[in-house]
């Protein structure tokens, strides 16, 4: 009989009950050992810099005062590049699971799965595999999302909106961060303050956006939003 290998995991969620029913989740599993739980971003780096483990398992849409979801991934890869990535989010329609796999995730898992999913998908991700719940199997294959190809991933080839956010390629890095804000209905106001910028920086950045994204107003935006959001 084989022994599994003690795998160390580390919990990001800013929703207190959240963050308790993955602890209850996770602490049945004997190969399974919770490092540290956190509902903060800065908790989570200042906790890596002491000490390493295999997983972090964290929640894509953290409060306005927090890393930008994409961002907290590409840094945590940057920072970490041993240590794998499993994103927990509410919201997995297409375009957001491409880019947070395009950015290093190892693997993405919607907040209803059922729990007993929870360490499979950990033990999958660990082992060098990427893992995608099985709703979101459904709507593309694994193998695209993981080699960096997500346009191919949206079920409508022919929504174009869902394409080009998706691989969103013209976009920097700070276009980029506005452009989540916005979908996420944040204002340029709330936006500046969350980024510390000035109103007039976001505002250029949200219109050079828009330009490279052929949108021409905020209701082209919105209808954006519900495309990804798949309402």
């Amino acid at each position: 009989m084989s022994i599994r290998k003690m795998i160390r995991v580390m919990l990001l969620d800013d929703h207190l009950f959240m963050l308790q029913g993955l602890e209850l989740s996770l602490k049945t599993q004997a190969d399974i050992q919770i490092a540290g739980s956190f509902s903060s971003s800065q908790a989570l780096l200042e906790a890596l810099q002491r000490q390493s483990v295999d997983l972090v398992l964290l929640d894509y849409s953290l409060g306005p005062d927090e890393i930008d979801g994409l961002n907290l991934v590409r840094g945590l890869k940057k920072r970490f590049p041993g240590m794998r990535l499993l994103v927990l989010s509410a919201l997995h329609n297409p375009a957001t699971v491409a880019m947070v796999m395009r950015s290093g995730a190892d693997g993405f898992i919607g907040k209803e799965v059922d729990p007993s999913q929870l360490p499979i998908a950990i033990r999958r991700v660990v082992s060098g595999k990427t893992y995608l719940a099985e709703t979101m199997s459904e709507q593309f294959r694994e193998q695209e999302i993981s080699s960096g190809d997500p346009s191919t991933a949206a079920t409508n080839d022919d929504t174009d909106s869902l394409a080009i956010l998706a691989t969103n390629a013209a976009l920097t890095g700070r276009e980029h961060e506005v452009m989540r804000c916005l979908l996420d209905g944040m204002s340029v106001t709330q936006i500046a303050n969350k980024f510390s910028r000035s109103i007039k920086t976001i505002s250029t950045q949200k219109q050079a956006a828009y330009k490279k994204l052929g949108l021409n107003n905020d209701n082209e935006l919105n209808k954006v939003r519900y495309l990804l959001e798949g309402q």
